[in-house]
Formats: C-alpha cells, sequence, structure tokens
C-alpha cells in the first residue's frame, strides 16, 4: 500500500538515512571480501554460477542442496580455487540452521531453489501440484522468514529471490500454469518484504528467461524459444553471473524490491 497524504506529511524520525559508507571507486563496490553469502539450490544451474560468482569476488559460500550431492565436491573446489571458506549443507531436518554458527553471519542470502513440471493444468495431478508449490513457493518463504531472522538480528541483510519471466506474461511456456503462477507468487512476495524489511534488509528479484541448464527450454519449447527471443539463443549461465553479483554487492545499496528481467529480450512487444 502507498503512502497516504496524511502519512506523507508526517516527518519521520531518522530520516534521512544517511547514505552507507561504500567506496567510490566501482570495482571495489563489486567485492564481496570477507562477505558470507547462502546460495540455495547451489549444486548446478544457475545456482552453481551463483556461487562462483560469489566466490571470485571473495565471499566466503555456503551451498545450499537437496539431493544432488555435488556440491559437497563443488564446495571443496571454491574453496581450494579462491581461497575462501565454503561449506554445503543438505537442506534437511534443520541441518541450514548451522550456517550461522559456522560462518558467523550472513550477508545474503541467495532464494533460488525452483523446479517445473510441464503440464496442463488439466492433466496436471494435484500431487504435481503441491510438489510444485511445495518447492517455488513454500521453499522461499521458509528460506525469507529463517534468513529474515537472522537479518533481523544483524540488522543488515540481503536477499535475492530468483523468479521467470513467467511471473510477467503467461505464454512461457503455455503448458507450465502452475509453475508461471508459483513465480509470480515469489516475484510480488520479494517486493512486499522488500517494504517489510526496509529497517533491516534489501530484497530484489531477479526474472530470468531461457538459459541452457536443466530449467531451461524443453525440447518441445526449443525452437519456439530461439524464435521468440530477439537474440536467437538461450543464455549461458555465466552470462547471469554479473547480475546476481551487482545485487549481492555495495554496487546495488540503492535498489531494493527491484524485479530484473534477463531474458535475451523475451518478453519484448
Amino acid at each position: 500500500m502507498s503512502m497516504s497524504i496524511d502519512d506523507s506529511a508526517t516527518v519521520r524520525e531518522g530520516y534521512p538515512r544517511p547514505t552507507p559508507d561504500i567506496p567510490n571507486n566501482v570495482l571495489e563496490q563489486l567485492r564481496l571480501t570477507d562477505k558470507v553469502v547462502v546460495v540455495n539450490g547451489a549444486a548446478d544451474g544457475i545456482g552453481y554460477a551463483v556461487a562462483e560468482a560469489m566466490a571470485e569476488a571473495g565471499a566466503h559460500v555456503a551451498l545450499w542442496y537437496n539431493t544432488n550431492d555435488a556440491a559437497i565436491e563443488k564446495a571443496k573446489s571454491l574453496a581450494g580455487s579462491h581461497g575462501i571458506k565454503t561449506q554445503a549443507y543438505q537442506v534437511d531436518g534443520g541441518r541450514h540452521l548451522m550456517v550461522v554458527g559456522d560462518f558467523g553471519k550472513i550477508d545474503v542470502f541467495m532464494a533460488n531453489a525452483g523446479m517445473a513440471i510441464s503440464k496442463p493444468i488439466l492433466e496436471q495431478t494435484i500431487e504435481e501440484y503441491r510438489k510444485q508449490m511445495s518447492v517455488n513457493v513454500d521453499g522461499v518463504l521458509f528460506c525469507a522468514k529463517y534468513v529474515g531472522e537472522v537479518f533481523k538480528r544483524q540488522g543488515f541483510g540481503n536477499l535475492i529471490i530468483t523468479s521467470s519471466i513467467s511471473a510477467h506474461i503467461v505464454n512461457v511456456p503455455a503448458d507450465q500454469p502452475v509453475y508461471n503462477a508459483t513465480k509470480a507468487f515469489i516475484t510480488h512476495f520479494g517486493k512486499s518484504i522488500a517494504r517489510e524489511w526496509r529497517e533491516f534488509a534489501r530484497v530484489n528479484i531477479v526474472s530470468p528467461g531461457f538459459f541452457d541448464t536443466k530449467m531451461g527450454a524443453s525440447p518441445s519449447n526449443l525452437q519456439e524459444a530461439y524464435r521468440m527471443t530477439p537474440l536467437g539463443r538461450q543464455g549461458n549461465v555465466k552470462e547471469i553471473k554479473g547480475l546476481f553479483l551487482y545485487l549481492a554487492s555495495d554496487a546495488s545499496t540503492y535498489m531494493t524490491g527491484t524485479d530484473v528481467l534477463i531474458d535475451g529480450g523475451y518478453v519484448l512487444p
């Protein structure tokens, strides 16, 4: 809800807030030295690319995964290559509560895990619907509940939610109505908590188009994705690393509640 006339006439104590004490040099702003970043869904695809970007910028990285234990060796590899601290956590039974104990804080949390079942709604079972809701909606909400409490105690934090261009248009692709709806939910949820958490944390959303991962265009939709995307291809995950780094870094300290599309132009009229 926007401010009323009466609200806007009221001088709030402590305003205007000071500008954050960040470096003037933009390359220094992008460094994440000694920051702690948690990436959910970090075993492969966009999630691992993001974890890699954070490590390359000097952050300590906690890689959350569900069933793909490739995250364990990938965490070790990132630590060895970049001289940082890493740890892989299988997110079940509350093991994620160990992160603050192991790292001391959380500066940035990437709520990235997601899944899709490509079936028209009349062919989809209630169990399939619930599975997508569990991962795409409940998963993000539970992450926000957990890390929001951490951010509030710390007095600082940065949540980045991976959504999809499916939240913006209904034909991407048309046989994923539940997936599209879940992404619309988390996009607007992210904007809402950006305002709720304004005293202690930033929240932004990234909405990717088709990237060449297991969550990218299905074989039946591949040619359509090429045709509808002005750049004529799917994205490579290395092309999204810089966007997540920007949002995680001090270069974006005046951004919150923003939904950033990175889709090769797919949603252009």
